[in-house]
């Protein structure tokens, strides 16, 4: 079991890495610290956005319309820490 175990808990701690720098990333360009016109924060900005765009856009589908503010990324940010914290253990460990 723990050969299943230790490369799920390894995904889901890449993915929390990725979700935070994301959602701290956004922060930044909101408030006009970043500035997505320069290529670096653009190219770094699109990637992300690439890699967890499957993630929110179910949650998005499910979750009522909130215009101004994206409620998907703290969902899932939810169920990775659950995941990671609670259910992967509890099946796999006890």
């Amino acid at each position: 079991m723990m050969a299943i175990y230790g490369p799920l808990d390894l995904i889901l701690g890449v993915v929390y890495f990725v979700m935070i720098v994301h959602i701290i990333m956004s922060w930044l360009i909101n408030f006009n610290v970043l500035n997505v016109r320069q290529p670096i924060v653009d190219s770094i900005w699109t990637g992300l956005n690439r890699l967890l765009e499957p993630i929110y856009q179910p949650i998005r589908r499910v979750l009522p319309d909130t215009r101004p503010l994206d409620l998907a990324p703290l969902v899932a940010l939810i169920i990775v820490i659950s995941l990671r914290a609670y259910i992967l253990p509890t099946i796999f460990l006890g």
